[in-house]
């Protein structure tokens, strides 16, 4: 992902040696919004409840991925002067949008989501993406001590022993 201040900038990259052309032929283009904090935030789903929102400081860029194989950490600089953590959940979260999120994933049958906004300077949200392959980040967690994946496999030893249970009485 690359931020681009003006199309002549993106013209430039696009018709260099630097461009790269996607796997499946598609350049994806966003528009830049700028929140006040520097931040996103993910809310993260699971069996299409809202299990929690991550605050997602992106001062030092777009890698927002927050899985743990994602993180390079200070790999490639002994010092920062960054001290804030990059993923905080957020333990009060509470948004009118988490109810139209969940109407989402139930009218797309999606069960396990994370879904991505930013709020601008004026507090207008924006969502932009939606994440059906999700990840955790166990810092993050550990210091709330809520877990996405434990609950993942909660929900899925439900869903097993509900089958196994409709199964045993079908026959």
């Amino acid at each position: 992902m690359q931020l681009f201040y003006s199309v002549e900038g993106l013209k430039q990259y696009v018709y260099s040696d630097d461009f790269e052309e996607p796997i499946d032929g598609i350049t994806l283009l966003q528009q830049y919004i700028e929140s006040p904090d520097s931040s996103i935030t993910r809310c993260e789903f699971i069996n299409g409840q809202f299990f929690y929102a991550v605050n997602v400081d992106t001062s030092e860029g777009f890698e927002l991925c927050p899985a743990d194989a994602c993180s390079i950490e200070d790999q490639f600089c002994m010092t920062t002067e960054n001290t804030r953590d990059k993923f905080q959940i957020i333990t009060d979260f509470d948004d009118p949008i988490i109810t139209q999120y969940e109407q989402f994933l139930k009218q797309n049958k999606i069960t396990f989501a994370g879904i991505e906004f930013i709020r601008d300077e004026a507090g207008y949200l924006y969502t932009y993406d939606v994440n059906t392959n999700t990840n955790y980040n166990s810092d993050a967690e550990a210091k709330v001590e809520q877990f996405g994946m434990q609950a993942i496999a909660n929900t899925l030893a439900h869903y097993l022993n509900q089958q196994t249970k409709d199964a045993q009485h079908a026959g």
